[in-house]
């Protein structure tokens, strides 16, 4: 088939899921892992979406793959207000005691 994109040439555009994706999983892992890490843990998930949402905006629209869901504008104000959100809370809510 001439004109279809192959496997190999759709798989190239994963990697700005993947980079959020993989920010985040690492994130909840730490904050699962430790009583002590989950503030750490919960910075790095934020920091990951608004990561997401420098790449969603820096992308052109065929190249953002799986990270474009929506219009490029609601795509970034849903990734920056979900990173700010997270690391927000990370840093209001008090430690146990």
């Amino acid at each position: 088939m001439a004109g279809s994109a192959g496997p190999v040439a759709r798989t190239g555009h994963l990697w700005p899921l993947l980079v959020v994706g993989v920010g985040v999983a690492i994130g909840l892992i730490i904050a699962v892992v430790g009583e002590q890490t989950w503030r750490i843990g919960c910075l790095m998930s934020g920091t990951s979406l608004l990561v997401g949402a420098v790449i969603r905006g820096a992308l052109p629209a065929r190249e953002a793959g799986l990270l474009q869901v929506r219009s490029r504008p609601f795509d970034i104000t849903v990734l920056t207000l979900g990173g700010i959100a997270i690391i927000a809370l990370s840093i209001v809510v008090p430690p146990a005691r």
